[in-house]
């Protein structure tokens, strides 16, 4: 199917705003939380009021953008065009022309993630051009959900991916503890029924700002693990992690506490994954490419078909 290609520069964002297509329903609200053994593998949604669709209210936004730091007034955020490696091209860029290596040391699953930039997605398709698995966008910060993920969360299940749900983080927003609860009440649980990925976090460079949000290095540590305690308090699975080696480096000092508990999803849209965070020995998954045969972005699980089910049993 055609690839869909997607820059983080400045200029692209605004115009995939421009030329995004907006759904006709408001945002949807969690009516379900998936439990630790309970098998739930529809996500059901209510539609709820809200002032446009894919935004969150006007209270809550206005709680989001007036979250203060220094004095200063947070600006408005952008969710529908915040996802997965949505910052990452801009600040790590591309390899040209890169594709992954043929000579990885274990068989590879194919698989993509996506959000709300793709709307509703032909999984049936995907899935006949060799998709196994896919992560979808679930919630952002503390006010905002996707308002296709119950169509791409459904939709890729029915058709036979294996699949999970992540959330944007926003760290200067709100706690770990409080952004990891809306997730899990949104659409971010887990079910052992064989077709459920953990849970993941997508902490990546502000789209608003700092690179490291005005944190500093101890305290986005505090800040990952208190959500990463709060999904395994709440869903029984510690949540994957989705970074950049890079970026890791710089905002929490390379810090090597999150290895032994937390699969790693790492960006790197290159020919080869390249040096990975202190603490892990391997990646689970491997974003290699923000553009290519599936919709949204393109993955490699690192592994035969067989540890993708086993990731997902737990």
């Amino acid at each position: 199917m055609p690839s869909t290609s997607r820059s983080a520069s400045p200029t692209d964002r605004t115009s995939r705003q421009g030329n995004r297509r907006l759904p006709a329903f408001a945002v949807l609200a969690a009516a379900v939380a998936l439990a630790v053994g309970v098998s739930a593998p529809a996500y059901a949604a209510e539609p709820a009021p809200a002032p446009a669709p894919g935004t969150a209210s006007p209270s809550d936004a206005a709680a989001d953008n007036s979250a203060a730091r220094g004095g200063g007034q947070l600006p408005p955020i952008h969710p529908e065009l915040d996802f997965a490696g949505s910052t990452v091209a801009a600040h790590e860029g591309r390899e040209p022309g890169a594709a992954p290596a043929a000579t990885l040391a274990v068989t590879q699953t194919p698989g993509l993630d996506v959000s709300s930039h793709q709307g509703n997605v032909a999984w049936s398709t995907v899935r006949a051009n060799g998709a196994r698995f896919a992560y979808v966008k679930a919630t952002e910060s503390t006010t905002y959900t996707n308002p296709y993920f119950a169509q791409q969360y459904n939709g890729s299940y029915n058709a036979g991916l294996i699949r999970g749900a992540y959330h944007f983080a926003l760290p200067d927003r709100s706690s770990g503890t409080a952004q990891a609860n809306w997730f899990v009440d949104h659409g971010g649980g887990w079910s052992r029924d064989g077709k459920t990925l953990p849970p993941a976090l997508d902490i990546e460079y502000n789209p608003y700002g700092a690179t490291c949000y005005g944190l500093s290095q101890s305290a986005m540590v505090s800040w990952i693990r208190s959500f990463s305690n709060t999904v395994h308090t709440r869903t029984g699975r510690y949540p994957t992690i989705y970074t950049t080696t890079n970026w890791w480096s710089t905002c929490t000092g390379n810090n090597a506490s999150f290895g032994a508990t937390n699969p790693l999803w790492i960006a790197r849209y290159a020919s080869t994954v390249g040096t990975l965070p202190a603490g892990w020995s391997f990646q689970t998954i491997w974003q290699h490419s923000d553009s290519g045969v599936f919709p949204g972005d393109q993955n490699l699980f690192n592994g035969a078909f067989d540890r993708v089910q086993a990731l997902a049993n737990g």
